[in-house]
C-alpha cells in the first residue's frame, strides 16, 4: 500500500541531541542553489548550471514549555557568547507518529522577537526565534515522539502578565509595550573548495522600547524628557536602566526577565483623543536601548 498523506499536527524541537519540546509553528529551513549563466560562445541560448548551495534560516514560535537549553541559547546569544548548535525539527501526525525530520548544523540565532505586552489581551503569548544553519539535511523519521517535556503549561504565559520597572520613572500604570526584536547579523565565510559555507556572527542590534501608560503617571517621564532632550543633559550618566518581567498566570512567579541597559528617552507624545471620549487618557514614550539581557527563570515549574 502506498504511503498516505498526513496532517503535520505536532513539531518536536531537538537541540544537541536532546528533546526540548513542542513548538507552536515552524517555517523556513529550505535548500536551494544559485543558477550560474554562461553567455559567452557561439550558442544561441544561455548555458546554465547549478552554483553554490544556500540554506534558509528557520523560524519558529515557542512558549515557555521548552527545556532550559533553548532559553540559555537565547541568553548566551544576547551576551555575544555565540554558540553554534546542531538539532532538528521532527514533524509528526496528530497521533504523535514521527513522519519526517529536518536536521540543521552549526546554527546561529539571528533574531529573537518577544511579543507585545497588552494589559487587555487574553490570548497566549509566544516568542519568535530565527536561526541560520550552515547546512541542513532531510531524512525520514519513524516511531513515536515524546509527549510532555516539562511541566510548564503554555497558558501560563499571557501578554497581559508583565511588570516594567525603569529607574526614576513611574511605571505603575503601563498598559502596553511594543514587541521587541533583537537582531543578530551574520556573514558568510566563502571558501573556494567548500560547498557549504561557514557563518560568522556580526553585530547585535537591540530595539527601542515603546511604552504606553496612563497620562496621570506621566510627570516623571515628562521631567526626564525635558532634562534629557530639551535641556541637553543626555550624557551616559543620565541614561536609565530597567527591566521587563513576564509573569505566570497568577502573577506570582517570573517566567523570564529582560534587562535594559543604557536607555535614553527621545520621544513622548499624547495618544489621540476626542471630545466626550470615555477612554482613559494615555501617553506613549520611546527610549533607545544600547543593550539588553535575557534572563530565563529556571526555577519556574508552572
Amino acid at each position: 500500500m502506498a504511503d498516505r498523506s498526513y496532517v503535520g499536527g505536532n513539531f518536536m524541537f531537538n537541540l544537541q541531541g536532546v528533546k526540548c519540546g513542542f513548538v507552536q509553528s515552524v517555517g523556513g529551513g529550505g535548500i536551494s542553489a544559485d543558477i550560474v549563466e554562461e553567455k559567452l560562445g557561439p550558442s544561441y541560448f544561455v548555458k546554465k548550471h547549478v552554483g553554490g548551495v544556500k540554506y534558509e534560516e528557520f523560524e519558529m514560535k515557542i512558549g515557555f514549555s521548552m527545556t532550559k537549553a533553548v532559553y540559555e541559547w537565547i541568553q548566551s546569544s544576547w551576551q555575544q557568547n555565540y554558540s553554534r548548535k546542531d538539532g532538528s525539527i521532527v514533524a509528526a501526525d496528530f497521533n504523535l507518529n514521527a513522519k519526517s525530520e529536518r536536521e540543521f548544523f552549526h546554527a546561529l540565532i539571528t533574531e529573537t522577537t518577544l511579543p507585545a505586552c497588552d494589559g487587555s489581551s487574553k490570548d497566549p503569548a509566544y516568542m519568535t526565534l530565527k536561526y541560520a544553519p550552515e547546512y541542513t539535511r532531510y531524512k525520514k523519521a519513524s516511531g513515536k515522539i515524546s509527549g510532555e517535556i516539562n511541566g510548564l503549561n503554555q497558558k501560563a504565559w499571557l501578554p497581559s502578565n508583565f511588570r516594567l520597572e525603569i529607574a526614576g520613572l513611574d511605571c505603575t500604570k503601563v498598559n502596553k509595550i511594543e514587541a521587541l526584536t533583537v537582531k543578530q547579523s551574520t556573514t558568510t565565510d566563502d571558501i573556494g573548495d567548500g560547498r557549504d559555507y561557514a557563518k560568522e556572527p556580526g553585530k547585535l542590534d537591540f530595539p527601542a522600547l515603546k511604552v504606553t501608560f496612563a497620562e496621570v503617571t506621566a510627570q516623571s517621564w515628562l521631567d526626564y524628557f525635558k532634562s534629557f532632550v530639551i535641556d541637553g543633559n543626555n550624557h551616559e550618566d543620565q541614561e536609565k536602566s530597567g527591566s521587563l518581567t513576564f509573569l505566570t498566570a497568577n502573577r506570582e512567579k517570573p517566567l523570564c526577565t529582560v534587562n535594559f541597559l543604557n536607555m535614553g528617552i527621545y520621544k513622548i507624545v499624547p495618544d489621540k483623543s476626542e471630545a466626550n471620549d470615555d477612554k482613559i487618557k494615555r501617553v506613549t514614550a520611546e527610549l533607545y536601548c544600547e543593550r539588553m539581557e535575557f534572563k530565563y527563570q529556571e526555577f519556574v515549574t508552572g
